[in-house]
């Protein structure tokens, strides 16, 4: 018997290799399936509020299966994930977002001001984004540079050496360079979207659920109350912070199969 088609969308900046102990362990039910990169193909430019790279995601579902997918997102991917399925709930069975909060209300008024008044704060990401390191001479100085970063350092070796090998290309000239560019990484960053309210006022038309990271700052900035009206019961929080899928791959496969399984009644 074959194994349910799940289809992951990643999290801004980090393509879906990234992710490869998380989905070995979700291999073990699903047949899992990603586009390796997100925000890169010219014919999906990034927008505000994200509508384009949403219809990216939909397109290639659209074309690359002939039956309902399981629909996993984390962070960017999440939110890419929820408008695609919105738009066409006949492609996909269930959502689960990973760490993906809706920012809604007096937060999204506050968001959409900062897009007109181009204002980066000093705690939006698009600051640190903007600055990014993009080059190095080899795979090996990348691989050192960032296992020397705390954030980096509690990732198993195992998933930064896939963020290395999948984040990285040879560029002209000698040397690696980042495979999703800072300059996109930092459109992504600044336009967030701030327009997902409705969706917490009118029912959402197939099953939905959010795992996340106890710890994340994130959904701090962002408030879980729209997220929590969405899913309902289908809320999980797991130890780690917004990148708990790459800190612990193990547990956050668990909780995701455990979502999905919650979500299909089984």
């Amino acid at each position: 018997m074959s194994l349910p088609i799940l289809h992951f969308a990643h999290a801004n900046s980090y393509p879906a290799g990234t992710y490869g102990m998380f989905f070995e362990q979700l291999r073990a039910h699903y047949d899992v399936r990603a586009l390796p990169i997100h925000a890169h193909d010219p014919r999906f430019p990034v927008d505000d509020g994200w509508r384009t790279l949403a219809r990216e995601l939909r397109e290639e579902l659209e074309r690359s299966y002939h039956e309902p997918v399981i629909l996993v997102g984390h962070s960017m991917g999440g939110i890419l994930s929820l408008m695609a399925a919105r738009k066409r709930p006949a492609l996909v069975r269930c959502v689960v977002l990973l760490d993906s909060p809706i920012v809604a209300g007096w937060r999204a008024h506050v968001l959409r001001l900062t897009k007109v008044f181009r204002y980066d704060s000093r705690y939006s990401p698009a600051n640190a984004s903007a600055r990014r390191r993009e080059h190095w001479p080899d795979l090996e100085a990348a691989y050192q540079h960032y296992a020397a970063k705390p954030v980096f350092a509690a990732w198993p070796q195992q998933v930064l050496r896939d963020y290395v090998q999948h984040g990285l290309v040879p560029q002209a000239g000698g040397g690696v360079r980042l495979r999703f560019s800072r300059e996109t990484e930092t459109a992504v960053y600044r336009t967030i979207p701030h327009h997902l309210g409705p969706l917490v006022r009118q029912p959402y038309p197939l099953p939905i659920g959010f795992v996340g990271g106890i710890d994340s700052v994130e959904c701090r900035m962002a408030g879980l109350e729209a997220t929590r009206r969405l899913v309902g019961r289908h809320f999980r929080q797991i130890p780690g912070g917004h990148l708990f899928p790459m800190e612990a791959p193990v547990a956050a496969a668990e909780a995701t199969h455990a979502m999905i399984g919650e979500l299909l009644g089984r």
